[in-house]
């Protein structure tokens, strides 16, 4: 997704990165770009109709189900929260990730929210993305006490990457000490138990395991540059330029209105729809 799934299970993957990227997962269909739902997606949004969106609801904390089994996470609620500022119903469709956005090029469903970035030219081509809700970049993590203030602190010290995610490619070009691990998680306890010294990982990947871990022994010491991130959004099939164009308004609204803020903060601490 980076995004998602950058290294987010380590976030993400978009990123997206998240951890699966939101560039990982199967090619989009050959079949054609025509709704299950009858008339045009615009009509619906115009009409105050029912909006088909799919997602995960198994990618906490962006899509997932709570303990009482209801459909939420950052994702979800946003894209609720731009059906309430349309005047439209949403109905989610829960796709597994490597079928999502074929299903969507396939028309069975009008929009996909699921951190995708939309970064390869491939996916620009077939699909179009409203403004971004969401932003996601590299950070550096380290241990509460230690002396790493920036990327440039790296070489040569012990820093814990999976050695095939694009982080850990980053942190081989910055001249660190590879330490091999399966997963974000297993890097920060690594790094807790100074069996390594840092981390280059995905921001929302890391805010999610600070939210959930308040006492971990770890922070972020850097993040990646503003024009460095990927920004996630509402994806769609091309030639629904009106449609973006509304998704775009209400999301720039909600950002406006601190909406945006609050479910980021609900979610990961931080507000994460500012670059």
């Amino acid at each position: 997704m980076m995004l998602k799934k950058f290294v987010l299970g380590g976030i993400a993957a978009l990123v997206l990165a998240a951890c699966g990227g939101s560039e990982s997962g199967s090619g989009a269909s050959s079949a054609p770009a025509q709704s299950a739902v009858s008339g045009s997606l615009i009509e619906r949004i115009n009409n105050k109709g029912t909006v088909t969106v799919g997602t995960e609801g198994t990618y906490a904390p962006f899509t997932y189900h709570d303990k009482d089994g209801k459909l939420t996470g950052y994702d979800v609620e946003v894209t609720r929260a731009v059906a309430e500022k349309l005047g439209v119903k949403v109905e989610f469709k829960e796709t597994q990730w490597d079928s999502m956005m074929a299903g969507l090029k396939a028309g069975r469903f009008d929009v996909v929210a699921n951190q995708v970035g939309l970064t390869s030219p491939e996916r620009q081509a077939t699909f179009d993305k409203s403004d971004p809700y969401s932003w996601s970049g590299a950070v550096l993590v380290a241990r509460k006490d230690s002396n790493i203030k920036s990327i440039d602190d790296i070489k040569g010290v012990k820093t814990a990457q999976s050695l095939t995610s694009n982080y850990g490619e980053k942190a081989k070009a910055a001249g660190a000490d590879l330490v091999a691990v399966d997963g974000l998680a297993q890097s920060l306890t690594l790094i807790e138990q100074k069996r390594a010294d840092a981390t280059l990982n995905d921001e929302l990947a890391v805010l999610d395991y600070l939210k959930k871990n308040p006492n971990a022994g770890v922070k972020i010491v850097w993040s990646a540059p503003a024009d460095e991130k990927v920004g996630s959004g509402l994806i769609v099939n091309k030639g629904n330029d009106e449609a973006v164009a509304k998704f775009s308004t209400a999301i720039n609204e909600l950002k406006a209105d601190g909406t945006l803020k609050k479910l980021g903060e609900q979610f990961f601490g931080k507000d994460i729809s500012v670059q």
